[in-house]
């Protein structure tokens, strides 16, 4: 077994195209190798500054031969027929095949042998189809003619051993050869390599480069945090500038800097940002304590030999210059009112057909006020928060940053002594923005983030700009997320999305804020479902009453629109549980029921997946299986549908002793299942359930239920319907798997 190593050294490759450059160069070698028969044992990639590569262990010098039979004509065919054959399976004559016999006789059979391809052949096939096909983010073009290269930056070496020999080859007119460069300025080399092994303690210990990005972070991470520590202080650490950093530097070496301690009296978050987004630099703070220190950590790519004194400093200054320019914008904005920000919005689109950014605020402000009591939150508080939470997009410091929306708005708000919890709700009111976002617990902060998400989500749906496929460009799917997991973690209980749908239209239309062109549409619309009698009305048009009746009359007409929203709610819903570790096949059996209370129904599927992890919940399964299993048969043969209770006499006198302890055990379920499920109490109700258990499984040990008496027989089969009826009163059962 023989190893590939390939390299492909070029200018600097941007660090956020370098995990993604790794994983497209893993599969598309990969799977032309595999296409061509080559397995191997192990592949790893590599990326850097200015190299894309991997090696693999483990590959065969050769593909194994391969021996091929094709079916024919019979023999004394037509010759056109056998003619045909010959030609399709690429076989010279007759000679080349055999005679084979069958129940009608003879026919030929072709017998095709391919040998085996060297590795380095297929290698030197693969790579360049791989390079030139490569699926960069955005490439440059380079050359002329047939010479001319397309890749992220100008190509200047292509290293490519197979077993410690070169493959030869060329892409871009750049032949393949067995060199490799070093760092720019520690050990630039060049360096002839013989295979991974060398290429690596070479690179390392007289090219000064670490090839592994995965090594490099460690490194970075590792020495970032003795430096620290050796002050007396605390890396923040950031993952994702963590990765961004080792895609910049070869040979990386952390640095303290400290920038001036004045500019300590900005927000935390603008010091962290400016640091991460213009400077690449992590943040310091002291142990235990909120906020920042003047200290920061750089990488340096090389060692210096002072030590990096001269980096740090120069660092610094730099660092300094950026902070000048927020202190700036946090100074003027700090002298507008964040009222007279909100203003400004009037003069910002939201959507073409959605209105203004200022539009959007009045329709989720009074949704706010609408939906505060349901979780707990003061209305007036609510709405104030809700009319103030977009007003920093206009500030100076959001439009230089706009990671800090939400975030700036609280630290102005405060600062013009606004109450702390209209403050938290700006902050607050865009989580969670994703997987891994903490959510709005605090109730007014709830009620301004259900209100901006559920407006967000009515107004595209009503504009028809829904997501499809994987294009989701106004991140609705994230919305709808975001209200279910607000809705999971607060105590708020929305019966169903229609009635705040319903809600929202009718204050977007109560206070005339809806845009004129979606109200032209919106009447159109009507107009060709044959629901208003006049185009003429739309003259002076919009008014308050006539937006109103419109809206509503509209939403009428169209109720395929709520059950299209609440349908992508409930997909959204099944995706959260999905991630959360719930089963697909408890999912689907409670939303089998139809229910569209996603509180309701995530709390039910949890409770079903706990039930059905015990014995009682698996033994249970077992015995409904059993019984709809028996009842499906019978319904099936004599066409009829068991439902309803067994006879009075039978119910008062069951012949067998453990068919009476099944309906005494029923008779005693059902009320508490039903009392626990209108209490939404579903580990109650999994509970009663549980106690039907060991008399369904002596029902099933001990009675017949397929007697000769047929009446005996109908009611046992109305005994097992009752079974299945109130075991599927929680979810439907029949869609578990076993």
């Amino acid at each position: 077994m023989s190893e590939l190593l390939f390299e492909i050294f070029c200018e600097e490759i941007p660090a956020r195209m370098q995990p993604r450059a790794e994983a497209d160069l893993e599969k598309l070698l990969g799977d032309k190798l595999k296409a061509a028969g080559l397995a191997w044992s192990s592949l790893t990639t590599f990326a850097g500054p200015r190299r894309l590569g991997l090696v693999i262990e483990g590959l065969p010098v050769k593909t194994e031969d391969v021996r091929e039979e094709r079916k024919g004509p019979r023999v004394g065919a037509p010759d056109k027929a056998v003619e045909g054959f010959l030609r399709g399976a690429g076989v010279a004559s007759l000679d080349q095949c055999e005679k084979r016999e069958d129940k009608k006789g003879e026919f030929w059979v072709a017998i095709i042998e391919k040998p085996g391809r060297t590795s380095a052949d297929v290698i030197a096939e693969a790579i360049p189809e791989v390079m030139k096909s490569f699926p960069w983010p955005k490439s440059m073009k380079f050359g002329e003619d047939d010479k001319a290269q397309r890749w992220v930056r100008p190509i200047q070496r292509l290293l490519c051993l197979f077993d410690g020999e070169v493959v030869d080859f060329e892409v871009f007119g750049i032949r393949s050869g067995n060199v490799t460069e070093g760092h720019r300025r520690m050990g630039r080399g060049p360096f002839t390599i013989t295979d991974y092994a060398q290429y690596t303690k070479v690179l390392r210990e007289e090219g000064h480069v670490i090839q592994s990005r995965a090594e490099r972070e460690a490194l970075i991470l590792e020495g970032a945090r003795k430096v620290c520590t050796e002050a007396g202080l605390e890396l923040v650490e950031d993952a994702g500038l963590l990765t961004e950093v080792a895609g910049l530097v070869e040979w990386p070496v952390p640095l303290l800097g400290e920038m001036d301690p004045d500019f300590l009296d900005l927000p935390p978050e603008v010091i962290t940002l400016t640091m991460k987004t213009h400077q690449k630099y992590f943040a310091v703070k002291k142990p235990g304590e909120p906020g920042v220190t003047s200290k920061f950590v750089c990488i340096a790519n090389q060692v210096a030999p002072d030590g990096g004194v001269a980096i740090a400093a120069g660092n610094a200054r730099v660092l300094s210059a950026r902070l000048s320019d927020a202190r700036h914008f946090w100074d003027n904005d700090r002298k507008t009112p964040l009222s007279d920000m909100a203003a400004q919005l009037s003069k910002v689109t939201f959507h073409e057909k959605l209105g203004t950014v200022a539009d959007k605020v009045e329709r989720v402000a009074a949704l706010a006020r609408e939906l505060a009591p349901v979780v707990g939150a003061d209305p007036d508080l609510a709405e104030k928060a809700a009319r103030l939470a977009k007003a920093d997009l206009v500030s100076e410091m959001v439009y230089e940053f706009p990671e800090l929306q939400g975030a700036m708005g609280r630290y102005y708000a405060l600062d013009q002594g606004e109450d702390a919890a209209v403050a938290d709700a700006i902050k607050d009111h865009y989580k969670p923005q994703g997987p891994s976002d903490a959510v709005p617990t605090a109730p007014v902060s709830a009620a301004v983030a259900l209100a901006d998400k559920l407006d967000t989500l009515v107004g595209f749906w009503a504009i028809d700009e829904k997501p499809t496929g994987s294009k989701d460009p106004f991140a609705l799917r994230r919305a709808a997320l975001g209200v279910i997991r607000i809705l999971d973690d607060s105590t708020a209980k929305l019966s169903t999305l229609r009635g705040t749908r319903e809600a929202l239209i009718t204050l977007a239309a109560r206070l005339n804020k809806v845009e004129r062109r979606v109200a032209e549409l919106v009447f159109q619309d009507l107009w060709n479902l044959g629901r208003v009698e006049s185009q003429a009305k739309l003259e002076g048009f919009p008014t308050p009453r006539f937006e109103l009746e419109c809206l509503q009359e509209w939403f009428n007409a169209r109720s395929d629109l709520s059950a299209d929203l609440l349908a992508f709610f409930a997909d959204r819903l099944k995706v959260h549980l999905r991630d959360e570790g719930i089963r697909h096949d408890v999912i689907d059996a409670v939303f089998a029921l139809g229910d569209d209370d996603l509180v309701r129904v995530t709390a039910k599927a949890r409770a079903l997946q706990a039930f059905l992890d015990t014995e009682d919940g698996a033994a249970l399964l077992a015995g409904f299986n059993r019984a709809a299993n028996i009842l499906k048969a019978e319904e099936k043969k004599s066409g009829e549908t068991y439902a309803g209770d067994p006879d009075a006499d039978y119910l008062a006198g069951a012949p067998e002793a453990d068919e009476q302890t099944l309906i005494r055990a029923l008779s005693q379920a059902d009320p508490v299942v039903e009392s626990a499920l209108a209490k939404e109490d579903f580990t109650a109700a999994m509970a009663a359930l549980a106690g039907m258990r060991a008399p369904i499984d002596a029902f099933f040990e001990n009675v017949t239920v397929n007697t000769d008496d047929e009446r005996l027989r109908r009611n046992r089969l109305l005994l097992l319907s009752r079974i299945r009826t109130a075991v599927c009163a929680v979810a439907d059962f029949d869609k578990i798997s076993g």
